[in-house]
């Protein structure tokens, strides 16, 4: 028997971060900024991490050790004591040569992963088959927001206006890559070339001409076989809105809408240097309430609320959308677990509508504790 069988214990939350996907180092710098503001006093709380391999190990929940340090992206650490979550709901560490021992029956996961082996539904599912209760959406609604291409249809059907797309397959660019040149040709130029199913600006470029876009769909491909590529908006402002789910039944809302722009040092876009690296602070200048008219703000929130609809979204989302110069809004993606690190948009317009960064995190806990597993 656990030796945290007493009713009277804490709620176990097993924060778990890391992963397989090509935005490890993001979800590691995510979780040290959640581990250092979770109630300690409220919940007992548990750091797993999940290195580049996939194996799931016992992590120490340094801040320190998982931020950026003297440019160095932080990992989960490939040596500390493996653990796995038993059919109980418990998680059992399995030193080499020693006894499994169990750390309890854990109430509530928190996956801070980012991209896909995370993001995606896959920890979603398996927790959901393990019934264990997690924060988040689902398998469906992480699976949809994952992929950019479904994204994309699931909010057409939605009556969203998104940006003309092709998708690439590998099979598409395998046997017949004159076909995709010709199709991006369509769209005309300049297209942003981004991995189907990745995130943080990773493996994404601007594209002007057709002599570069076999480059940018490599660097794409470098991270995903499937490769979207997206007209470009005219002139557009960038606005982002956070979604938090109800308690007790309660409509989902909507935050402050906040902006981005971007100029200066060779970035176009909103990149992973200007996102996450502190160089990137002198060319990314984010406004928070975004200075927008009244009308079109309440249209973006709504349409934030659309889209988290849409693809039956739960906890927690960030809704990326495009202003034209002819005051269009058009979307451009979901992100179902947003990051959290203090430069990110999701804790600064929450924080900007009057929820700060821990109770944020204490919300979406209270907010997963209440809610069942299984077909809801």
């Amino acid at each position: 028997m656990s030796q945290y069988s007493n009713e009277t214990r804490k709620p176990r939350i097993a924060v778990v971060f890391g992963g397989r996907s090509s935005e490890h180092a993001i979800s590691c710098i995510t979780a040290a900024n959640v581990l250092q503001v979770i109630d300690r006093d409220k919940y007992d709380v548990v750091p797993v991490g999940i290195t580049t391999s996939g194996h799931w190990v016992l992590e120490s929940g340094d801040p320190e050790h998982l931020s950026i340090t003297d440019g160095k992206l932080p990992e989960v650490d490939v040596t500390a004591m493996p653990v796995v979550f038993s059919g109980d709901r418990e998680l059992v560490v399995h030193e080499p040569g020693e006894v499994p021992n169990t750390l309890g029956e854990v109430d509530v996961v928190f996956p801070l992963l980012h991209g896909p082996w995370g993001e995606d539904g896959t920890i979603q599912g398996l927790l959901e088959m393990s019934d264990i209760r997690y924060v988040g959406s689902g398998v469906l609604a992480s699976a949809v927001g994952m992929d950019k291409h479904y994204m994309k249809v699931v909010f057409a059907a939605a009556g969203l206006e998104v940006t003309p797309y092709v998708v690439i397959r590998e099979r598409d660019w395998s046997r017949d890559p004159e076909s995709c040149r010709a199709a991006v040709d369509k769209l005309g130029y300049p297209v942003f070339v981004k991995p189907a199913r990745g995130g943080s600006s990773l493996g994404i470029s601007k594209v002007n001409s057709l002599d570069e876009l076999d480059d940018a769909v490599a660097e794409a491909r470098a991270h995903d076989p499937k490769v979207l590529v997206e007209a470009a908006a005219k002139h557009p402002r960038e606005i982002e809105v956070g979604v938090l789910g109800g308690l007790d039944g309660a409509s989902p809302t909507a935050s402050v809408c906040g902006e981005i722009a971007v100029s200066g040092g060779g970035h176009e876009f909103y990149d992973f240097e200007t996102k996450y690296l502190p160089e990137g602070d002198e060319f990314a200048e984010l406004s928070i309430p975004a200075d927008l008219p009244e009308a079109i703000a309440a249209e973006i929130r709504a349409q934030a609320l659309t889209a988290f609809d849409a693809i039956e979204a739960e906890g927690l989302a960030r809704v990326d959308f495009f202003l034209d110069e002819d005051q269009r809004v058009i979307i451009n993606e979901i992100n179902t677990m947003p990051g959290f690190t203090p430069k990110s948009m999701f804790p600064q317009v929450w924080a900007a509508s009057g929820v700060d960064y821990k109770e944020l995190v204490d919300r979406l806990l209270a907010l997963a504790l209440t809610r069942p597993t299984g077909l809801r």
